[in-house]
């Protein structure tokens, strides 16, 4: 009953405040009262009141962004995955990126079919307008291919020194690791689009391996297969 009592206490909560947003009493980008406040006017404990904000932030409703507060979220950008190559960035978006020298290591060594120890470069990219971040991708290179300058947003995806033979891309929903929750400002409820990409020049050696994250809320995938004059298909 205690339960039950508490979930439907946190309903209420969300109900009155998604009602408050669609109403426009809190605008896009509106910082939400602190949730001491919000506790303190339903007269619920800290924890129901999170439970409350989580289903909003579940819902695209509410961001919340870690030391600043629950913000009334913008409208989501969509973002389109463009399957069969290497997707350039949207212009109106900035592209942070990081680069680390690792070692190949499990799944790593499996995707590149590179021994365990490999030298490897990781460019760790997030995507981000002025608000918020839009998507993650860990791109893997070996060693002796990666750029020797980190490319910047302008120049990049970086351009392979290596003629490009097949990408094989593989794609699944599932939710956010919790690293990828944080870095994403998202739910760890809401799924992302997770796009495992690998390619391979004309030798058969496996040049890159991008693991991309992309928040379910506002992702789609697209495809596309085009025929010849002798209707044979070339995937795109």
């Amino acid at each position: 009953m205690v339960i039950s009592a508490v979930a439907s206490r946190r309903h209420v909560i969300a109900d009155d405040l998604r009602a408050q947003i669609s109403t426009g009493r809190f605008k896009a980008g509106d910082r939400l009262p602190s949730e001491a406040q919000l506790a303190a006017r339903y007269t619920v404990s800290t924890p129901t009141l999170r439970s409350a904000l989580a289903l909003l932030q579940a819902e695209g409703l509410v961001e919340k962004v870690h030391g600043k507060g629950n913000f009334v979220r913008l409208p989501l950008r969509t973002i389109k995955y463009i399957g069969g190559g290497l997707t350039p960035p949207t212009p109106a978006l900035q592209i942070s990126i990081r680069a680390t020298k690792i070692r190949a290591r499990g799944h790593l060594s499996t995707l590149l079919r590179v021994p365990a120890g490999s030298p490897l470069t990781e460019f760790h990219c997030l995507s981000h307008d002025d608000t918020s971040p839009h998507s993650l991708a860990r791109v893997y290179i070996p060693r002796d291919l990666a750029p020797a300058v980190i490319p910047d947003e302008s120049t990049w995806p970086a351009t392979m020194a290596t003629p490009l033979a097949e990408i094989e891309e593989r794609l699944c929903a599932r939710l956010p690791t919790p690293v990828e929750a944080a870095t994403l400002r998202i739910s760890p409820t809401l799924a992302v689009l997770a796009v495992t990409r690998v390619a391979t020049d004309t030798a058969g050696r496996v040049v890159e391996a991008a693991l991309l994250a992309l928040p379910g809320d506002r992702a789609e995938a697209v495809f596309a297969t085009h025929y010849t004059a002798d209707n044979r298909r070339v995937e795109r």
